[in-house]
């Protein structure tokens, strides 16, 4: 059997990349790593928040193939690599999952066919590290035999609005063909294709959005611990700004930064920025510092409530609501809950948590189970508001707890503290 594409990686990018070309008429493979994913999809599960299971069913029935065989590739005309990205122990890239993947390409890579990285890196990284595998592999020329691009994937969770196909998608190619040839492809299933100079370009505009983001939230967080120190309301204060029509956007302080962009893309930049021109990207490192030490300060917080109350925090009983990075959603990574768990529990605070979308949190913690929460909220010495989710009725929660520390500037009752 042949393929339009094969889509490799199917997490939170991939899967819904394959079910956008799936549902526009492409005849679509899919290849992970790893069995239980693959298995759960063949049975039509998804363990992706923005895909139900019903998506994933209609995605078999359009004949969508998901597997662990990388010679699916050889029966694909385009492979498309949607693999993660994370930091090594040294705080550098891990390109260990782009190396495998692209290396499975290259011993299954036959003329013509069209090659596109979208997962987030450094710039130069197409041509530096996937071109010359790829070549080395195959024996083919990149540009030449067979065509190369980077398009950087812009998936937002959780997003009722903006998904795969009405995003615009940025390309860039290897040379200006291999940018026609990816153009055309994403062109079948995606409304805008903006075309970038190069692959360069490509990667480093993906950095760029994400590093605007890093440094904005940071901005606010910094300001939220002066402004609460000089008694201003910040959210007032942004409400205020946001009224201009023109040159301001509005950015949240929160307990911390998460998810897989945030806290994790803009030191792809900052560490190429190091290693090969030999100075730091300052904002960056900066914006690094004060949101990755969000979670202390919330915990520093809560104990000065608490201590206010008379309550010492070593054996006081704190409920943290929300665990995940972002509301309405089930994704974990890089949640500031994890760090500011840990804080509260070395402070000698006696945890709880509930989220109705995390059944088995990271942090050594007493999950509250729905039925329970209004129980649980009433008891506990400190409840924490750390992730929003529509669930939460906040303005009943302040009202049954004895104190609650909201991080998200949701709650109006004047008996709430906000960060």
């Amino acid at each position: 059997m042949s393929f339009d594409a094969v889509v490799i990686g199917l997490g939170y990018v991939g899967l819904p990349l394959a079910e956008a070309a799936s549902g526009r008429g492409l005849r679509i493979a899919g290849l992970d790593v790893d069995p239980a994913i693959v298995a759960g999809l063949a049975a039509g599960r998804s363990h992706v928040d923005d895909l139900s299971d019903e998506t994933v069913r209609q995605m078999l029935a359009r004949g969508f193939s998901p597997g662990t065989d990388e010679a699916v590739i050889a029966a694909s005309e385009v492979a498309v690599i949607c693999v993660p990205t994370p930091l090594s122990k040294d705080g550098g890239p891990d390109l260990g999952a782009v190396r495998a993947a692209v290396a499975a390409v290259g011993r299954n890579l036959r003329a013509g066919m069209l090659v596109i990285l979208e997962s987030t890196t450094y710039p130069g990284t197409t041509e530096e590290v996937v071109a010359p595998t790829l070549e080395e592999l195959s024996g083919l020329r990149a540009g030449e035999d067979f065509a190369l691009a980077f398009s950087p994937e812009r998936i937002d969770p959780g997003n009722p609005h903006w998904g795969m196909t009405n995003t615009p998608k940025v390309v860039g190619g290897l040379t200006s063909a291999c940018g026609d040839r990816a153009a055309q492809f994403y062109e079948r299933f995606v409304d805008r294709i903006v075309r970038a100079k190069g692959t360069r370009e490509a990667e480093t505009a993906k950095l760029l959005e994400n590093t605007y983001r890093h440094i904005n939230i940071a901005l606010v967080n910094e300001m939220a611990r002066f402004c609460h120190e000089l008694g201003i309301d910040l959210w007032n204060v942004i409400e205020m700004a946001s009224s201009k029509p023109f040159g301001f956007q509005p950015f949240y302080p929160g307990p911390g930064v998460g998810g897989h962009c945030i806290p994790i893309d803009p030191n792809y930049l900052s560490h190429r920025i190091r290693s090969q021109l030999g100075y730091p990207f300052r904002f960056v490192e900066l914006a690094q510092e004060i949101n990755a030490t969000m979670p202390a300060y919330v915990a520093g917080r809560a104990q000065r409530i608490l201590n206010d109350a008379g309550k010492a925090t070593k054996g006081a009983s704190v409920l943290l609501l929300g665990v995940t990075y972002k509301a309405d959603i089930a994704d974990e990574r890089e949640s500031p809950a994890v760090p500011l768990g840990r804080q509260l529990a070395a402070l000698g605070a006696t945890l709880s948590y509930h989220d109705p979308h995390i059944f088995d949190w990271k942090v050594a913690a007493e999950r509250v189970p729905d039925e329970s929460l209004p129980g649980a909220v009433a008891e506990a010495d400190l409840v924490i508001l750390v992730q929003n989710h529509s669930v939460y009725d906040i303005a009943a929660l302040v009202a049954m707890s004895r104190h609650f520390f909201d991080t998200r500037g949701v709650a109006r009752d004047p008996k709430a503290h906000r960060l």
